[in-house]
């Protein structure tokens, strides 16, 4: 026994010892000591003060904006020394749309008991270390019940591969806001499992084990709300009880009774922020998109969902860290973004041992066949709650800790059955364990592998907003990271590019855009952004080419349009020019640039009245746009 303490203890101290070294903040978490001003933190001052909005102040300057849910209008804010990014606002205050539960049981007691606040890296990483010992406890219960002849090195091994091929590792080097409620969402989930457990192997206490579960099922949702389809799980515990015909009240009000108060306080938030009970804030989400008329769910992105995130393998080659980005298929038409995804069944293949679940039971009594068999049916409902995520307009990596734990520990439950059917062959038992071994160790090292690539990711993001924020050196430098560990990772490229062509560096700026698209020709952004600095460079028909190329990938793109109508205006092509700026503002109204660029033409061809119009058109967009202040009020005195 204290052997087989010292191999646990080991491994739980060797997987949260990886957690927290690998655990990274993101963008948004404060680079010093004072986590104050996190977004969990500023949800709980605000429930400190009374109020259910973030204690943030909205900038003045933000809610003059004809529409605050522009992306292109509200970037500065989200981005800038504001950062107002993934709030949701609302009658003129903010909110997270991001889960309630984090807050509730781990940041406000927090705050409540020391006077501090917490990173919400540190969060993250705690969530992670107790949903991770969760899961080793529910394993070390389900060896010691029923695989005893399993030896300990076994489940040593399943341990590791609950902690590190659960894709938990993907959550660290990006602990955001985001990443605090999915790993809370983990955390709370291997609770309930744990409690299902309990529930169905201990009949005198079930309807309390019951409760325990369903009181934490629900505070998972009300950190994931998506994970609501996974709680007919709750319902297995009932199921088994059936037949006894006995306590099945009391048994449904214990299952169903504590996850419905639960939603009914979510329900009464939402409609108290929102004044819609279903409303989480997502549509009023200050986003890199138009969140308000987003449209989140189709049946059209599910074939695409479920090969990004079950079948698409992961591209290899010789140089670290190994592991690059899927070979994304065509998206579907009104599709958002995948980020860095991959399939669970052709990367993580330790999952399919989840297919051998049936030798657990082979050779059992009926009653233990019978328990054991009900648990696994729980873990497989609470697999539904991948569900939406095959209906969700975008796929991101940190989504697929929904339903992976589940997958792998079903997986181990499979690998304790090979090893008790072979126990008496000990050369089938032999290859088995070779087999099963040799997927383990390959689902582990890619998402270990998997895990470093993303810090690519991390390091882009961070770059971003070092650059929003004036700080072009420290971006440059954050963008030269990312491409130490992913030298093809075009939107590096094209962000230091921007970084360097800020900095002056127009050759260097102009070579990374040309890498950009060369990994990635169809780059309209990088297109563009190349025409921009090769006009600086003085090489205008290239920049004309680019333009147009930018045109011929995206007709649409009014930014092509808009620079092409400066480059003809430059050349005194006024009509050419004209041309191109209304049609950059039939595909973007509110394009305010364009309305100051085509009253300058316009006023040029003596066009004096279309002029005046275009500016005051820039000023009712954006009031605070001094070029087209200056121009109409050049005008207006000349008249």
């Amino acid at each position: 026994m204290k052997n087989e303490w010292r191999v646990l203890g080991a491994v739980c101290a060797l997987v949260i010892g990886i957690y927290a070294y690998m655990a990274q903040s993101g963008p948004l978490e404060p680079q010093g000591p004072d986590a104050a001003d996190t977004y969990y933190n500023l949800l709980v001052r605000g429930f400190r003060a009374g109020r259910l909005s973030l204690e943030k102040d909205v900038p003045p300057a933000f809610t003059r904006l004809a529409d605050p849910y522009d992306p292109t209008a509200n970037a500065r804010f989200r981005l800038g020394p504001d950062s107002l990014h993934d709030l949701s606002y609302y009658k003129s205050k903010l909110y997270v749309y991001w889960g309630i539960t984090p807050a509730l049981i781990l940041f406000w007691p927090f705050v409540a008991l020391t006077g501090g606040y917490l990173l919400q890296t540190q969060a993250v990483v705690i969530f992670c270390a107790v949903g991770f010992l969760a899961g080793v406890g529910l394993l070390r219960a389900i060896w010691r019940r029923y695989f005893t002849e399993v030896s300990v090195g076994v489940i040593a091994a399943c341990a590791l591969a609950l902690g590190l091929a659960s894709g938990v590792p993907l959550l660290l080097p990006r602990s955001a806001y985001n990443e605090v409620a999915i790993s809370c969402g983990y955390m709370l989930t291997m609770l309930a499992l744990g409690a299902i457990w309990c529930a169905l192997h201990q009949p005198a206490r079930r309807w309390q084990w019951l409760a325990v579960a369903s009181a934490a099922y629900g505070l998972a949702v009300g950190a994931r709300p998506s994970l609501l389809f996974g709680a007919p799980m709750l319902l297995a515990p009932v199921a088994q009880a059936w037949p006894e015909r006995r306590k099945i009240r009391a048994l449904l009000l214990a299952a169903t009774g504590p996850i419905t108060l639960i939603g009914l306080g979510l329900m009464l938030y939402n409609d108290l922020r929102f004044d819609n009970p279903f409303e989480f804030g997502t549509h009023y989400q200050l986003a890199e998109v138009r969140s308000v008329t987003r449209q989140y769910f189709s049946l059209h992105y599910f074939w695409f969902n479920f090969r990004v995130y079950f079948l698409e393998p992961a591209r290899w080659s010789a140089r670290f860290p190994f592991v690059h980005e899927i070979a994304r298929p065509p998206t579907p038409a009104g599709y958002g973004r995948a980020e860095s995804p991959f399939g669970v069944l052709t990367n993580i293949p330790l999952v399919w041992l989840s297919l051998a679940v049936p030798l657990a039971w082979r050779g059992r009594s009926d009653q233990a066949v019978s328990i054991l068999r009900w648990f696994v049916m729980a873990v497989v409902l609470f697999g539904i709650c991948a569900l939406p995520l095959l209906f969700f307009e975008s796929a991101i990596i940190r989504y697929e800790v929904d339903f992976l734990p589940a997958l792998l520990l079903l997986a181990v439950v499979g690998v304790l059955g090979l090893e008790r059917v072979r126990a008496g062959r000990p050369v089938w038992r032999r290859v088995a364990r070779w087999g099963w071994s040799l997927l383990l160790v390959f689902s582990v090292a890619f998402t270990l592998l998997a895990s470093v690539g993303y810090y690519a990711f991390v390091y882009n993001d961070l770059g971003n907003s070092a650059l929003l924020n004036g700080g072009v050196q420290e971006a440059i430098r954050l963008y030269g990271r990312a491409l130490r560990l992913n030298p093809d990772y075009a939107e590096a490229h094209y962000n230091l590019g921007n970084a360097l062509a800020q900095a002056g560096r127009v050759r260097e700026a102009i070579a990374h855009y040309e890498q950009a698209l060369r990994t990635n020709p169809d780059y309209v952004e990088a297109h563009v952004n190349l025409g921009n600095t090769l006009l600086r460079a003085g090489n205008v028909q290239e920049a004309v080419g680019e333009y147009e190329q930018a045109l011929r990938v995206n007709p649409d793109y009014a930014e092509a349009h808009s620079n092409l109508g400066a480059i003809y205006q430059r050349m005194g092509k006024l009509p050419e020019a004209v041309a191109q700026y209304e049609q950059a503002l039939r595909i973007k109204p509110d394009y305010v640039e364009a309305h100051l660029n085509l009253g300058l033409a316009l006023e040029k061809l003596g066009r004096t009245p279309e002029a005046i119009e275009h500016y005051q058109q820039a000023l009712k967009l954006r009031p605070d746009f001094a070029p087209a202040r200056n121009a109409l009020a050049r005008l207006q005195a000349g008249q």
